[in-house]
């Protein structure tokens, strides 16, 4: 008698596949994002107005972090000296700001960092930030959230 390989089932991974496709709404991607987060974030979240911003870290060593971005702007680094201090030899001393432009739009710099800035898995040097884009930093994954309807 033969032995009977066991069936895969696909059910599971296809209906995720279709799910995924039919919820890529930029109001439903919102939703999942502020689901992540604790009461007290999201109603940190919903005080923010369209001059300020907030990065979570989600995941490294700072994880529930919350860092406050300003009209002002903010410099990230391992240097105790920056706004957003991420003690780790991932991180560059001087390692990336985050300002806001004319137009209103929060953007990352990264100003010449040994390992990178990244947004949503891309690296970047200068890049535009929009509501929940993952900002990788050395080790350091967070979250940007923003206040406003941009």
């Amino acid at each position: 008698m033969e032995a009977r390989k066991p069936e895969r089932d696909l059910t599971a991974t296809l209906h995720l596949g279709v799910r995924g496709v039919v919820s890529d709404s930029e109001s439903h991607q919102l939703s999942q994002i502020l689901e992540k987060l604790s009461e007290a974030e999201r109603a940190t979240v919903a005080q923010l107005n369209g001059e300020h911003a907030m990065l979570i870290a989600y995941r490294g060593a700072n994880k529930g972090s919350r860092f406050l971005i300003s009209s002002l702007g903010v410099s990230i680094g391992r240097a105790p000296e920056n706004d957003i201090f991420l003690d780790d030899v991932t991180v560059s001393r001087k390692h990336a700001n985050i300002s806001l432009s004319k137009n209103g739009d929060f953007v990352v710099e990264d100003l010449g960092s040994l390992n990178g800035t990244y947004v949503n898995d891309l690296s970047t040097t200068n890049a535009t930030l929009s509501m929940g884009d993952e900002l990788q930093i050395g080790k350091f994954h967070l979250l940007f959230l923003k206040g406003g309807n941009r």
